[in-house]
């Protein structure tokens, strides 16, 4: 087989840039590219994620075990799906001036060939004649007449390394320093213009907090209290304690659901701010009774998880609330045999809903839906479906859900707003809105003083803010209010 064709005579797909001989991705049927399988695995997924609107984090995983990829050709795979959609932004600015063209003027199947080709070739150490043979034999099983079109388009993208490219494709920073960091380090202009309002106009620091969100995030899980320590889980799977939750392992390789922990209930999947999140509400203080907690937006149910895990260590229950009875089931399933109880309704019907009484919980979690920009790094198909456009409904249904938080505690109870997402108009602006508005008196608690002791960066307060560049988490937002005794 030569190397036009995409097989070398040695080493793995990655190193050779052409097929495998394990795995079926090799043999055309019904459509399938007939390239190496962790190409062919990757090309779907990404044309999935555009197509469908499919998730990665979803549809990578199945086409991989359906297609017996395993091992190196794997991690090839999510290497390649995940970089390119992370750095989807910069290579569409690279093929544009490569191609002489839009992106959006080549036909989609060549369009997102090139883009996995591309990023082979400025990203990874896969060398680049391999990268351009690859992706023509990609070319030519799923768009064939763009193959000499997209030949002569990876040739030309090899002429320059990365810098010199980014340095042609963007503008300069002291001209334009927004949108030099949304070319350079891939994210739409609107959204580096919020995480540096939310970062106080340090362009430097928003610089770093881009750049982290295009690395691949580790897999933190969360130990029970009462049923697991996490330091025994560390040793268990060869991983390494948190840096800030007393829960959190950082897990180093391998597939979560092979873990003995998580299968029976010991351990979940939940990233380390996630954690302290929840467990700061856990951790307020308060007088009189501490029985019945609610998790007002519960789905898919790993703040549930740790908040049942948590009460029932202190002889508390938790009521979790979702309205979507598929992600309702998911919670049932996180939350088995801990004394949380499952209610599919709408978080909002709080005084209507015999089970969500006025005034009937000491402690209430607002895990408010949001636009998710905050775990960007997780899901970044996210960064390019997202538009401001978003925010108005998000908002509104945020102070909403707020304000039946806020009639659901009792007198002398708290409240824990949280956001996956550091936008200033759904983090500090919603809160205090919701707050203003109440008929209820809700004082703001300090929530610095409800984390680890000697974390860094938490800011003035009384609301705290995390960061993947500062603390290794998604960018959570916390704010804790405690109602007034009435």
């Amino acid at each position: 087989m030569s190397e036009r064709q995409g097989g070398f005579r040695s080493g793995t797909a990655r190193e050779r840039g052409g097929r495998s001989d394990r795995g079926g991705g090799d043999r055309p049927r019904g459509g399938r590219p007939p390239f190496d399988p962790a190409r062919s695995a990757a090309y779907e997924a990404l044309l999935a994620t555009h197509r469908d609107d499919a998730y990665a984090n979803i549809v990578l995983p199945a086409l991989l075990r359906d297609r017996g990829v395993t091992g190196r050709d794997a991690a090839f795979a999510t290497e390649l799906t995940y970089g390119t959609l992370r750095h989807l932004g910069t290579l569409d600015a690279i093929i544009s001036a490569a191609a002489d063209r839009d992106v959006s003027r080549i036909d989609p199947p060549a369009r997102d060939s090139l883009r996995l080709g591309a990023y082979q070739v400025l990203f990874t150490r896969v060398p680049p004649h391999a990268a351009v043979a690859a992706t023509v034999d990609m070319v030519h099983a799923v768009a064939p007449q763009a193959a000499g079109f997209a030949n002569a388009v990876m040739r030309r993208i090899t002429e320059q390394d990365t810098d010199t490219w980014i340095a042609e494709v963007s503008p300069k920073a002291e001209d334009d320093a927004i949108g030099h960091l949304s070319i350079s380090l891939s994210h739409p202009q609107w959204i580096v213009r919020a995480f540096s309002e939310a970062l106080g106009g340090d362009m430097g620091e928003t610089a770093r907090l881009l750049a982290e969100d295009n690395e691949r995030p580790p897999v933190h899980l969360c130990a029970r209290p009462g049923l697991e320590d996490a330091v025994d889980l560390a040793e268990q799977v060869g991983g390494l304690p948190g840096a800030f939750s007393p829960y959190a392992v950082y897990l180093s390789g391998g597939s979560p659901g092979d873990i003995e922990a998580i299968r029976d209930g010991r351990a979940h999947v939940q990233d380390e701010g996630s954690q302290l999140v929840a467990a700061a509400l856990a951790a307020a203080p308060l007088d009189g009774s501490d029985e019945r907690w609610l998790d007002l937006c519960a789905g898919p149910g790993g703040k549930a998880g740790l908040l049942g895990a948590l009460a029932a260590l202190r002889g508390a229950s938790v009521t979790a609330v979702e309205i979507a009875e598929h992600r309702a089931r998911l919670v049932e399933l996180a939350t088995r045999r801990l004394p949380v109880t499952t209610i599919v309704a709408d978080g909002r019907d709080v005084g209507d809903n015999p089970a969500l009484p006025e005034g009937g919980f000491d402690r209430v979690l607002v895990d408010a839906p949001c636009s998710g920009l905050g775990s960007l790094r997780r899901r970044p198909e996210s960064r390019w479906r997202r538009k401001p456009s978003d925010l108005p409904p998000l908002t509104k249904l945020q102070r909403e859900l707020l304000g039946a938080a806020f009639r659901a505690v009792r007198p002398g109870g708290v409240v824990a707003y949280v956001t996956c997402s550091p936008h200033v108009v759904e983090t500090q602006v919603s809160v205090v809105e919701a707050a203003r508005r109440s008929s209820i008196q809700m004082d703001f608690v300090d929530a610095r003083e409800l984390l680890p002791p000697g974390m860094p960066g938490l800011g003035a307060g009384p609301t705290v803010q995390l960061w993947p560049h500062r603390h290794g988490t998604d960018a959570m937002f916390l704010a804790v209010l405690r109602r007034g005794n009435e």
